[in-house]
């Protein structure tokens, strides 16, 4: 009985720090994650720089950008929510710039009611980010066409779709006299951080495992009586 003891004792205690070691390493993961964000959240907010000639996204990501021009009334529209409001649509439309470069420009959600409400070329200094947005998967959607709706901002099609380059400015600011659409600007809060989630997780495993561990020990020491 007491060779028995001991064995359950030692897989207790191992399975116990295999979970505490998961925990640890997410607790570090979770360490690295809060830095990042907050790198993304200060490069957010930097001051705007010029759209560079050859933009890419591994370097370019959050970019503060300016940039002066006309939007023009070519557009798509992107199915999107936002709190207390409700359904609505992101409007991707077509910015071109002093000097003839055409980039998308994501101007922000509007109401479902005002999908196809006038919006009419305008000339703007615009203050953004660059973004490659992630949001293409197996089961997004093909585009209704014809109806100009999109289910996710698919940078190349949409570009294709707008004849611009493949490059998405996501509005901040705008000089505009009237807005005629609520900005979405980039923010770190659509990154995801679950590590805490798994800190508590693992770390909660692990405490129900010594408390497991030691149920059984105490069941077998009460036979043994």
């Amino acid at each position: 009985m007491k060779k028995r003891i001991i064995i359950a004792l030692l897989f207790g205690l191992v399975g116990a720090g295999v979970l505490t070691a998961l925990g640890l390493w997410q607790l570090e993961r979770l360490q690295w994650k809060n830095v990042m964000l907050a790198q993304i959240e200060a490069r957010i907010g930097s001051a705007p720089v010029g759209i560079p000639v050859r933009p890419e996204e591994a370097r370019d990501q959050y970019m503060p950008v300016q940039m002066s021009g006309r939007i023009m009334p070519d557009e798509i529209h992107v199915l999107a929510s936002v709190q207390k409001i409700g359904a609505g649509y992101r409007i991707i439309s077509v910015f071109e710039m002093i000097g003839g470069r055409r980039v998308m420009l994501d101007r922000g959600f509007v109401a479902i009611a005002a999908k196809n409400a006038p919006r009419p070329e305008v000339g703007a200094q615009i203050i953004g980010n660059l973004h490659w947005p992630d949001e293409i998967n197996s089961a997004t959607p093909v585009p209704d066409q014809a109806a100009a709706i999109w289910f996710a901002r698919d940078i190349g099609a949409m570009a294709e779709a707008l004849g611009t380059e493949p490059l998405l400015v996501v509005q901040r600011h705008s000089s505009e006299a009237a807005l005629v659409t609520s900005p979405f600007a980039v923010t770190s809060r659509g990154i995801p951080n679950r590590h805490l989630e798994y800190v508590v997780t693992w770390f909660g495993l692990a405490l129900v495992w010594l408390g497991m561990t030691a149920y059984l020990i105490w069941r077998m020491t009460r036979r043994n009586d």
